[in-house]
Order: C-alpha cells, then structure tokens, then sequence
C-alpha cells in the first residue's frame, strides 16, 4: 500500500493527533515530557517551519515536523515529533517521512538539519544512522536541546 505524504497546518486534527500520540510515547518512555517552553506547534507552521502526515489508505499512519532554530541567517532547522503508529512500524513510514522532511527543507533553502532523540529509543537512534545522519555533539547556539539527548545532524 502506498504511502501518502502531505504537508497539513499543524493546528489541524490530523497532525495535532500525532503530535498528542508522539507526547504521550514519549511521556510512557520517559515520565513527563520536557519540552514546555522549548516548543512551540507554530514553530511547525509558515513560512519556515511545516508539518507532514503520513497516511496509508486514508488512515493517520504518522507525521514529523520541522521548525528553524538557531541564528535565522544560519538556515538550521530541527526535526520534531517524528512519530509513526505502532502497527505501522517497520514498514518504511519513518523513513519516508525523513525523506519528505529532506526534501521540503531543502525547498525552504535550510541548510542544515538536527534532531535528538533519547536512550529509550534504541529504533529511532539505529534509524537516524541508517538514513544518513551523523551523530553531533550539540546543537547551534542558542538552540535548546535536553542535556541527556543523542544529538544527530544532516548537511543539505
């Protein structure tokens, strides 16, 4: 079944349930998420952020974001809530979402990409590694990121 890829307005329905759903693993995995001030959902939104959803079917099948960090003038962008539901898992949804928020950054002129993850997420870690991204000390300045995060970059 193919995979549709669609970039929808984070206040919608659709992206706003998988950015609950991505909350919520997160906060089973972790205890209580640790974003509060560091996130924002219309950092997600126009003109340089955005937010795609994967759906097989018709059905939500799961999303990611992205949002500029950092100095403006640098075009850094961080991926955020990538998410895929679990009985879709293992069936290429993450990496075609990764694909897609390549793409569309690099249509937004970024030029470089982060994102982190966690210890509790051995399969997102092994997937950033298989798809190219390289693992990176710290984030630009000014850009937040959780102290115990595995930081991962991509040039564009």
């Amino acid at each position: 079944m193919p995979i549709a890829i669609t970039d929808e307005p984070v206040e919608a329905s659709g992206p706003m349930s998988l950015i609950y759903a991505a909350v919520d693993e997160l906060e089973r995995r972790y205890g209580q998420a640790d974003d509060g001030p560091h996130l924002t959902y219309d950092e997600l939104g126009p003109p340089r952020g955005f937010f795609l959803v994967a759906r097989l079917d018709g059905d939500l099948a799961g999303g990611a974001g992205l949002r500029p960090i950092g100095d403006p003038s640098a075009q850094f962008g961080e991926v955020k809530r990538l998410w895929v539901r679990p009985d879709l898992r293992q069936r290429g949804v993450a990496k075609a979402l990764m694909d897609a928020v390549v793409e569309r950054a690099r249509e937004l002129r970024y030029r470089q990409l982060y994102l982190e993850t966690g210890r509790a997420q051995p399969e997102a870690q092994a997937l950033y590694a298989r798809i190219g991204w390289q693992p990176v000390d710290a984030f630009p300045p000014g850009a937040y990121t959780h102290p115990a995060a595995s930081r991962f970059t991509l040039s564009l």
